[in-house]
């Protein structure tokens, strides 16, 4: 061991890996040293750490990665829930509410409430947080957002395309989108993202967007198909985005450009041409009640999928990314596996975190392999069907984040 303090987990009962072997390992153990795991294996064979913790035959997974929130904002949307459980449809002329109410809070407040978000979502085991702007939608908010964000989560990503503010003329605010607010939010993000829907933004205005962010140097992202079948899937495609979110309506023409993207993909061993993961969001379908995202024929037609969170004031205010591992495997037809695999390695693959010991200074996440980050999740459950077979029931024991325990 070098000078950093070892932490040894044995008497793993399940060690649910995610690496690129799949790997179930029984009565297991796993060696964190400092921020980084440096040994995996059975637990009869592991080696001497300064500190030991026994699992109690708990098992083990990778902390989730929530690669879809939208955790800066203030406000609240009681009542546009309730009216939409009493019958009303969702539209994305909410967000205007929660633009209103994030504009007016001041920067502690909305630091504070994005921080409780986040521990929030940590102490259900989420380790590796993506958050986007959006609810500022002029300059000043939305550059405020995102140097926020930058302070709070892992991944930033810009979403000043999330809905032209009333009494804006479309295409100019597009135009600011594209130019000013762009040049604004630079310092603090990495990613860009439009909501490409009726109500919102149209495929032209979609397509400056994701142009301009493109050649700002950002990775991209496309809020598509949520409310219809739209242009939203073929322009991330297009644009070789890294991931499309909600895919609710997809065409079979949908589905297998989505495929066509993951041709050069090892699926096995994680190499070859990465392409554009759907992420699903069935938290988010529940509230909005829109069908769920069809992730079992994505997943069969070779689609690599993530499952994310979505929290958010309006559609789908949870960070419980457990939630929606139980109901992608009760609803959506996943295996326990390939749910907890989306929420892991997939929500890791959406950001670009899957592999590698050191990426501009971030170790890969979303899988527990040695040299990767020390993010687990352990629960109270001896396995990870758990979470599946006993709905709604906490099942986190324990979360080590960056290798420091955290609950």
């Amino acid at each position: 061991m070098s000078g950093q303090t070892s932490t040894l987990i044995s008497n793993i009962g399940e060690l649910m890996t995610q690496d690129a072997e799949h790997r179930v390992l029984k009565d297991a153990a796993v060696v964190i040293e400092g921020e980084r795991i440096s040994w995996i294996g059975p637990a009869s064979e592991a080696p001497a750490a300064d500190e030991h913790v026994d699992a109690e035959g708990r098992a083990v997974l990778p902390g989730w990665v929530d690669s879809h929130s939208h955790l800066i904002f203030a406000g609240d949307r009681t009542a546009e829930f309730e009216a939409r459980m009493a019958g009303q449809s969702y539209s994305a002329g909410g967000i205007a509410v929660t633009t209103g109410a994030t504009r007016a809070a001041s920067d502690e407040e909305l630091t504070r409430l994005a921080a409780a978000r986040v521990a929030e979502a940590v102490s259900q085991g989420t380790t590796y947080l993506e958050s986007k702007t959006g609810y500022g939608l002029d300059l000043e908010n939305e550059a405020r957002s995102a140097r926020i964000a930058a302070d709070t989560v892992d991944e930033v990503t810009y979403l000043g395309a999330h809905l032209v503010p009333a009494g804006t003329d479309p295409e100019e605010y597009t135009d600011l989108v594209c130019g000013p607010m762009l040049d604004a939010v630079r310092p603090y993000v990495k990613w860009a993202d439009v909501f490409c829907e009726r109500g919102a933004f149209t495929e032209e205005q979609s397509r400056r967007v994701l142009t301009a962010c493109r050649d700002a140097g950002l990775g991209l992202r496309v809020h598509g198909n949520q409310l219809g079948e739209g242009p939203g899937v073929r322009l991330a495609v297009e644009f070789g985005a890294a991931s499309v979110d909600h895919v609710n309506y997809l065409s079979e023409a949908d589905i297998e450009a989505l495929a066509g993207t993951w041709s050069g993909w090892d699926a096995a061993t994680g190499t070859g041409t990465r392409g554009t993961v759907a992420t699903c969001l069935p938290a988010c379908d529940l509230s909005t009640r829109q069908p769920l995202a069809p992730g079992r024929a994505l997943v069969d037609a070779g689609v690599q999928i993530a499952l994310a969170a979505n929290c958010n004031p309006g559609t789908s205010f949870t960070s419980s990314i457990a939630f929606c591992v139980t109901t992608a495997v009760l609803q959506m037809r996943l295996s326990v596996h390939e749910a907890v695999r989306a929420a892991t390695y997939g929500g890791a693959l959406a950001l670009g975190r899957e592999s590698g010991h050191d990426v501009d200074g971030e170790r890969a996440v979303g899988s527990i392999a040695v040299g990767h980050r020390a993010d687990l999740h352990m629960l109270k459950a001896p396995s990870a069907t758990h979470l599946a077979y006993r709905p709604g029931i906490p099942q986190t024991f324990a979360v080590w984040r960056t290798g420091v325990r955290e609950v």
